[in-house]
Formats: structure tokens, C-alpha cells, sequence
């Protein structure tokens, strides 16, 4: 039985394990949301609170007036290896979540893989909400055209629109042209018939 035995190990050894926890970790840093699965994305988020949190007090310390804290940016690259995902720790992540007490991560479950029925994740930043924004800023675009009335056709609705003294003045189209032809060519044929 695995009675206090904390944490999963992924069916992976040790050295494998955290390098795929690393891996996970720079692209959550990188790209502030990914798709995993459930276990994964629990795993990656507790190793990526603990790297926040060391970031956002050793920021913390630097605005307070002491020197730069290099040993904080030490640890967090021995562990990702690779310096874009250290500097947007240090320099974007760590300003922005400074007054969070914690809880920086979300997963959202999306239900089951179609290939072996794993269990899907997504992994996100709470304060990089870019899909909500996303939609918020598509609301609002939609909420400033003007729906059209129920039964109104496109046509009606531009002419309504683009009353002005010129557009009175413009030639038909060719629809409108055609339109008066063909109920004349009905009418020919009509007295055709009704001739012979």
C-alpha cells in the first residue's frame, strides 16, 4: 500500500519524471496555457507554484532595495534549463502575480482522448486568462453591429442604412435590371399563347 506516498510517479523513472515535469513547466511559462493529461497537469502545477512563489519573493526583495537576487535565478534554472522561460519568470509572471497570495495555476478538465480514452487537461495561468479575453473582446465587436430585423433582407437593410440623396441617383443593378425584363418576357409569352 502506498500509505504517505505523496505525489505520482507517471509511470516514468526518476530522471525521465523530471525532465517531463521540466519540460511541461517552460512550456506553461513559455505559453501561459497547455493540454496534458489530468495527472501530468497536476503534477506540473505544483512544481510550477513553487517556482512562481521563489520568483515573486526574490522580486519582491529586489524592489525593497536589495541587489539582484541571482542565487532565486540560479535554482529556477537548474531546474527548466532554458533562459527565455527564466527571464519571463522573473521579468513578466513575477510582477504581475505579486499581489496573489498563491493559487497562480488552473486545470480544467476537457473529458477523454479519442485515441486511448486519457483523461485531457488544460494547464494555465490564472492571470493570463487569454481565451476569456479572447471571447470578451468578440462580445463586444458583436454588440456593436446592428442586427438585423426578422424578415428584413440584406438589400433592405443597406438601403435603409445608406439613405442619402446620391444613392437615389445610382443606376440598378444588373438583379434589378433583369427583374423588370423577365416579368415583361412572362407577359410576351402569356399574349403569345393567348393568340394562337
Amino acid at each position: 500500500m502506498r500509505h504517505l506516498r505523496s505525489g505520482r510517479k507517471l509511470k516514468r523513472t526518476a530522471s525521465h519524471r523530471k525532465a517531463t515535469l521540466s519540460a511541461l513547466s517552460v512550456a506553461l511559462i513559455t505559453h501561459k496555457k497547455i493540454r496534458t493529461t489530468v495527472a501530468k497537469a497536476k503534477e506540473t502545477r505544483m512544481v510550477v507554484e513553487k517556482l512562481i512563489t521563489r520568483a515573486k519573493r526574490a522580486v519582491a526583495r529586489e524592489a525593497n532595495g536589495t541587489a539582484k537576487e541571482v542565487h532565486a535565478r540560479r535554482v529556477s534554472f537548474s531546474f527548466l534549463r532554458d533562459r527565455k522561460a527564466v527571464s519571463s519568470l522573473f521579468n513578466d509572471i513575477a510582477p504581475k502575480v505579486a499581489s496573489r497570495p498563491g493559487g497562480y495555476t488552473r486545470v480544467v478538465k476537457l473529458g477523454q482522448r479519442q485515441g486511448d480514452g486519457a483523461e485531457l487537461a488544460v494547464l494555465e495561468l490564472v492571470d493570463y486568462n487569454l481565451a476569456q479575453e479572447a471571447t470578451a473582446q468578440k462580445q463586444t465587436s458583436k454588440a456593436a453591429k446592428p442586427r438585423r430585423k426578422r424578415g428584413e433582407s440584406k438589400k433592405e437593410k443597406q438601403a435603409a442604412s445608406a439613405k442619402t440623396p446620391a444613392s437615389s441617383e445610382q443606376t440598378p443593378t444588373s438583379a434589378e435590371a433583369s427583374a423588370p425584363k423577365a416579368a415583361e418576357s412572362s407577359e410576351s409569352k402569356k399574349t403569345k399563347k393567348e393568340d394562337k
